[in-house]
């Protein structure tokens, strides 16, 4: 029997899609004026996501098919919010798959888990040249912070 409405459903990733999430962020990482992609970087990153769930959650749109979105939750402690906070790292949807309403739905599914596991904040870099993405945010709620970020790259040998 064939199902005909395949309609996307979000889900927890498992291990077995880390292929597909592997490319997923290669395409972003090509986006970026920040990242390189790099394959093995991003199979190790996601890795360490889905085998320790403590460390964060990583939630697919897929169909019977393929995953065609992605969005990657991190957990730290905050001390001026007294408590466990979320950084938005990862939020791709395929390209042929955009302008469909589908990164506003893995954002919502990420506020809402968010909120049920009594996170207190959810923090995201954006791209600081991309109006769309920062519109994009602000429209599901997000603001810009007076804090700018800072970085550091560390060369381990």
């Amino acid at each position: 029997m064939v199902d005909i409405n395949n309609e996307p459903r979000i889900e927890p990733a498992t291990i077995e899609d880390l292929p597909q999430l592997v490319e997923l962020l290669v395409a972003l990482f090509s986006e970026e004026e920040d990242f390189l992609p790099d394959q093995s970087k991003q199979e190790h990153g996601l890795r360490l996501i889905l085998e320790q769930p403590n460390r964060g959650r990583i939630f697919v749109l897929r169909t019977d098919h393929m995953i065609i979105g992605m969005i990657n939750l991190l957990f730290t402690i905050s001390t001026a919010e007294g408590g466990l906070v979320v950084l938005l790292e990862d939020l791709i949807i395929h390209p042929q798959h955009r302008r469909q309403g589908y990164g506003g739905k893995l954002l919502e599914r990420a506020v809402e888990f968010a909120k049920e596991k009594q996170f207190k904040r959810i923090t995201l870099l954006t791209d600081r040249i991309s109006a769309h993405s920062q519109s994009f945010f602000q429209q599901h709620g997000f603001q810009f912070s007076k804090m700018i970020p800072m970085r550091r790259s560390l060369s381990v040998s």
